[in-house]
């Protein structure tokens, strides 16, 4: 299964975005990718349903919440011409506002005509996200645990203040762009004057130059570093889960905001249990009296040991269910269960008075149990004077 991007990536702004910025940069987009204006190109409409499905979680205010704090995990998209969204919901093409939309798209409303609206390289430019991985015992992803990290990215250099130019030599701006990155020129095609634009050679995009470069930095503005960040890792995490922090990624660039930094989680196998989503899995050896005639025994969960009683007649294999003994739900923190199955020990050894009442008992059974008339496990108590 293919990885989601960011959908603050995919619109192409950032966390703090105001709903008018998230609607530009929404029909910006959609009028580029829209399927009507690349007929057959599937790469495209894939985008264009990219784009779409971004914007129905960042522009509602409950999804976007959950999106900040949980990042995709924390949504689910109604998709394409559900409810929520898409081609035929609220908000998207087709529903209110949708018709208002279209017309400003493609016929030079707010956000432009052909031609306009390009993205700028030189202008803000979002930080790189970054991924780590971290490896958690079995109890602490199921009760939560808080943890210190050490991250190593790229942090402003402190010497020239992000700048890259040494104290007291400045920066100039670009005399070939004035300090836009760009080099603009207009072509006149049959949909008319089209502006093209390209990054400007003497400065390679960056709108300045740097005379004299900063020592400690070599000019890049940047440093590595390694930065300790305590993580509040929720109840209920397993194996694959992400989470997201939201900035504190690479720095973004001429004043763009910092990427994001993703946590892997990975969970260590418990000696005992098997977990299954919310709820865990255990085997418990019993002996051949208990599961005969019954008994209480104890039975091990991650909140200490607890007793259940197992009724008499146990087969070998049974599994019992203890309500809420599993682990939390991340969506609702409503635990799941613990199922643990009985295995009838045999014994190895047995001394000779074992071996008598065993034969004893072998007598009264017989090899036909249903002409006896009597159960199994009513002849194993009379065989031992129960």
């Amino acid at each position: 299964m293919a990885v989601k991007r960011d959908y603050y990536e995919v619109l192409g702004v950032n966390k703090n975005a105001s709903e008018d910025e998230l609607k530009k940069a929404y029909r910006q987009l959609a009028k580029k990718y829209h399927p009507d204006m690349n007929q057959g190109d599937k790469g495209l409409e894939a985008k264009f349903k990219e784009v779409n499905e971004a914007y129905e979680v960042l522009s509602d205010k409950d999804k976007k919440a959950k999106y900040d704090q949980f990042g995709h995990a924390g949504v689910d998209p109604n998709g394409f011409g559900g409810a929520g969204g898409g081609f035929g919901g609220a908000g998207g093409f087709g529903g209110a506002g949708g018709f208002e939309d279209i017309f400003d798209m493609f016929f030079g409303g707010a956000s432009g005509g052909f031609g306009g609206g390009a993205r700028k390289r030189s202008g803000p430019q979002k930080g790189a996200d970054l991924k780590y991985e971290i490896e958690l015992e079995f109890e602490e992803a199921a009760f939560g645990v808080k943890k210190d990290v050490h991250v190593t990215r790229n942090e402003n250099c402190t010497e020239c203040k992000g700048t890259g130019a040494k104290a007291g030599s400045g920066v100039e701006t670009c005399k070939d762009c004035g300090g836009s990155g760009e080099i603009r020129f207009t072509q006149n095609t049959v949909f008319g004057r089209v502006v093209n634009v390209r990054p400007c050679d003497s400065c390679h995009g960056e709108g300045k130059i740097i005379k004299e470069p900063c020592p400690q930095c070599m000019g890049r503005g940047s440093v590595r570093k390694s930065r300790k960040i305590t993580l509040d890792i929720p109840a209920g995490v397993d194996t694959g889960s992400v989470m997201p922090l939201r900035g504190e990624g690479e720095p973004g660039l001429k004043g763009g905001s910092n990427g994001d930094l993703y946590i892997y989680m990975r969970v260590k196998p418990h000696r005992l249990f098997k977990r299954e989503g919310i709820n865990m899995y255990c085997e418990i050896p019993i002996s051949f009296t208990q599961a005969a005639l019954g008994d209480e025994i104890d039975v091990p969960t991650l909140d200490g040991g607890m007793k259940y009683t197992v009724p008499e007649g146990t087969q070998t294999g049974t599994t019992f269910r203890i309500k809420n003994k599993g682990i939390p739900s991340l969506k609702n923190k409503m635990k799941g269960d613990l199922y643990f199955t009985v295995k009838v020990a045999v014994p190895k050894k047995l001394n000779d008075h074992q071996k008598e009442l065993l034969r004893k008992f072998a007598e009264i059974g017989g090899s036909n149990l249903d002409e006896q008339g009597k159960s199994f496990f009513d002849k194993v108590k009379d065989a031992f004077g129960k």
